[in-house]
């Protein structure tokens, strides 16, 4: 019987840093995860904490900054590995695929910041190395985006006047529409947590553990 696993990536105080948080898409990002990680667990699931670092950057993504730590109401069960990342994908910089595949993994759930970013990005990557994807939309969240052409160090309110933003409704459709079919499952949060319900436990789920010395 193969395994199952959630990765939960991003869904940390970074994000909260800056101003533009307050227009997330998904307010209670937190409560959505951990309704996921909740349901996981009871299921015997490996559950996967992903957090972004840019060493050096000196903003809020900067380890210096002590901002890469999950947000307040999430935190790792003992066994559960927290990776941590340099890239948009939860694979390319961490060891990701080698836990994975030391726990026979096959189907990943992935949730957390950005939908479009790094949540996106790494359920694209997942589905190419073999797994097969569950992409639980409404545990995401994302910000609207300014165009190209806006200055970098436009300000919130700017982006949000600008008629040519992307709205987190649009992100989140479009992400849908690239994924569904091609790369993942779109599934709720209520649609997966019902799965997980009805699934049997996994025969020695309370006994395993992420192997030493990964």
């Amino acid at each position: 019987m193969s395994r199952a696993a959630l990765v939960v990536i991003d869904v940390q105080e970074s994000f909260r840093q800056r101003p533009i948080w307050a227009y997330a898409s998904q307010p209670d990002v937190v409560g959505q995860v951990n309704r996921l990680v909740d349901a996981a667990r009871r299921r015997g699931d490996l559950v996967i904490w992903v957090l972004h670092a840019e060493p050096g950057s000196g903003g809020v993504f900067d380890p210096a900054s002590g901002h890469v730590r999950l947000i307040d109401g999430l935190a790792p069960a003992p066994g559960e590995p927290t990776l941590v990342k340099t890239a948009h994908n939860a694979f390319t910089t961490t060891n990701l695929q080698q836990l994975l595949t030391l726990a026979g993994v096959r189907e990943l759930t992935v949730c957390g910041i950005r939908t479009e970013q790094c949540v996106e990005t790494t359920a694209r990557l997942g589905h190419d190395l073999g797994y097969e994807l569950t992409f639980v939309t409404d545990a995401t969240a994302t910000f609207p985006i300014p165009h190209r052409d806006l200055p970098a160090d436009a300000t919130v309110e700017e982006i949000l006047a600008d008629p040519r933003t992307l709205s987190t409704a649009e992100i989140v459709a479009r992400t849908e529409y690239a994924l569904a079919g091609r790369f993942a499952t779109i599934r709720t949060v209520a649609e997966v947590v019902r799965h997980l319900q009805h699934a049997a436990p996994r025969p020695g789920a309370a006994a395993d553990a992420v192997p030493a010395g990964v």
